[in-house]
């Protein structure tokens, strides 16, 4: 099949292609199996390393309260963030400059700053100007700094999705007579939905993993912080960090999918339900529309 963006393979092509894709896989496996030598040769593939894995001491002390403060980090980010990086992406498209002004000067204040800077700010905050235990301090600090920087960020995805839908739909909403704003929530955003949701969760990814920089710097006790002290007490360092990134790679799966299945239903839902009429039924239609057209010339001409 060849269109205007892509030529389809002719048989050198498709040699070549099956050539690359055979030697990428060669080097692959190549790679994987000098990664377990080399740990069978440290010994970290020995049975006792993994074994406490096997056991609930493992996961009720460690693994598992860390997922649990990693996930309630990411969720309360997400929550705040979403809804706030909306009104700033709507805000910086303002005909008025004085919300557009101070919209677009925050998103690029806080989107230029790295987020485990404002981590350690919020942290410095809350401990000099708020009476806030201090074990629950890191958590206070690690959503402060995700929500700062990620909404930034989601604010320019959302203004991104608005203005990549055609100018057609505003017009259209103007000549009817709807305000921008309600040209903004009934046509644009719910359009826009669809086309920001993969750039969303792609950034709904990144604050599950941002999540970490609050362990190894604040000392919250998410998955990674927690992961220190089971390696410490077992002595399975490299073990406890292979199962770690399993889980984040699991519970990223789990957040991609759910996104795919949404955008997925969304699309399907804005697709036509109408019955498909037969021909004899187009007939009966299409004269019972001319029929309703000379009824109404008639009685006007009377």
């Amino acid at each position: 099949m060849t269109s205007v963006l892509y030529d389809a393979p002719g048989p050198r092509a498709k040699r070549r292609n099956v050539l690359f894709s055979v030697v990428f896989f060669v080097l692959l496996a190549l790679l994987l199996w000098w990664i377990w030598q080399t740990m069978d040769d440290k010994g970290q593939l020995e049975w006792a390393l993994w074994k406490p894995f096997t056991t609930s001491e493992a996961w009720t002390t460690y693994l598992l309260p860390g997922l649990a403060d990693t996930l309630k980090a990411a969720a309360l980010s997400m929550v705040i963030a979403l809804p706030l990086g909306a009104i700033l992406g709507i805000s910086r498209m303002s005909d008025h400059r004085w919300v557009r002004i101070p919209a677009g000067a925050v998103v690029e204040f806080f989107r230029a700053i790295p987020v485990l800077l404002l981590m350690l700010f919020a942290n410095e905050f809350y401990v000099r100007s708020t009476g806030i235990p201090s074990d629950e301090r890191p958590l206070y600090a690690v959503v402060t700094g995700l929500v700062l920087y990620n909404a930034s960020v989601l604010a320019e995805v959302v203004r991104a999705g608005i203005l990549s839908l055609p100018k057609g739909q505003s017009e259209a909403a103007m000549a009817i007579g709807l305000r921008k704003s309600q040209t903004m929530s009934s046509i644009l955003l719910p359009q826009a939905v669809t086309a920001m949701l993969p750039a969303i969760v792609s950034q709904l990814v990144v604050i599950v993993k941002d999540t970490a920089l609050g362990g190894v710097m604040l000392g919250f006790t998410e998955l990674l912080n927690t992961r220190s002290t089971l390696a410490a007490n077992y002595a399975n360092v490299i073990p406890s960090f292979i199962v770690v990134a399993v889980i984040f790679i699991i519970v990223n799966f789990i957040l991609t999918s759910f996104a795919s299945w949404l955008e997925g239903r969304l699309r399907r839902s804005k697709r036509s339900t109408g019955a498909v009429l037969g021909a004899d039924k187009v007939d009966d239609v299409n004269a019972a529309e001319v029929g309703g057209t000379y009824g109404t010339g008639a009685g006007g001409s009377i």
